[in-house]
């Protein structure tokens, strides 16, 4: 892809400033639309296994394209779909330590990891570990976005950049279940903020 992967361009300051909150919202919706599809369009559903900023390209409309499907996996209904822990590292979820087994609860959870990683312009690191104090608490906003960027001024991004922010919150959470699925992701974001 001509822009590269979101990782890289996070990492630039010249092209991290160029990637602005209207740019940043439509990358995330864009990877929660493709998840939506991986995981409920597709039969067998397609786990990725390895969500993150690397794999993520970028195309000159900065539309987001999620790539590297190296360690993917089709789900299976009729198994238990076990498997060694595969991905990147900050990513990955935190029950695959103790079950080893793939649902697509895992990509949700990276999609979490992702989400705060573009409104923060780096990776959360030790943040995430502290989430359920966040969830707990009302988060401040204007401390976690990337300090780069001046503050999103516009009524659509003011409203858009929270609700994001709890999207992230309710993909991270430690249970399993009680993560959203990337259909549910794609739709409240649609419904919620509207086509890019």
């Amino acid at each position: 892809m001509e822009k590269g992967s979101l990782a890289e361009i996070l990492s630039n300051e010249k092209e991290a400033r160029e990637l602005d909150w209207e740019k940043r919202s439509i990358v995330i919706k864009g990877v929660a639309h493709a998840l939506s599809y991986m995981h409920h369009d597709r039969v067998p559903p397609v786990i990725h296994r390895d969500i993150s900023s690397k794999n993520v390209l970028l195309d000159t409309d900065m539309a987001a394209h999620v790539s590297d499907f190296g360690t993917a996996k089709f789900l299976k209904p009729d198994s238990s779909n076990w498997t060694a822990v595969a991905g990147t590292y900050g990513y990955i979820a935190p029950e695959l330590a103790y079950t080893m087994a793939v649902t697509e609860k895992c990509d949700v959870y990276s999609f979490g990891a992702l989400v705060l990683e573009i409104l923060m312009g780096r990776h959360p690191g030790e943040l995430i570990s502290d989430i359920n104090s966040l969830r707990d608490r009302s988060a401040d906003l204007k401390t976690m976005l990337d300090p780069r960027l001046s503050p999103p001024l516009t009524p659509k991004l003011t409203h858009e950049l929270p609700l994001m922010l709890n999207i992230a919150l309710s993909c991270l959470h430690f249970n399993p279940e009680s993560r959203p699925s990337m259909r549910a992701v794609s739709q409240r974001l649609e419904m919620e903020t509207g086509p890019e």
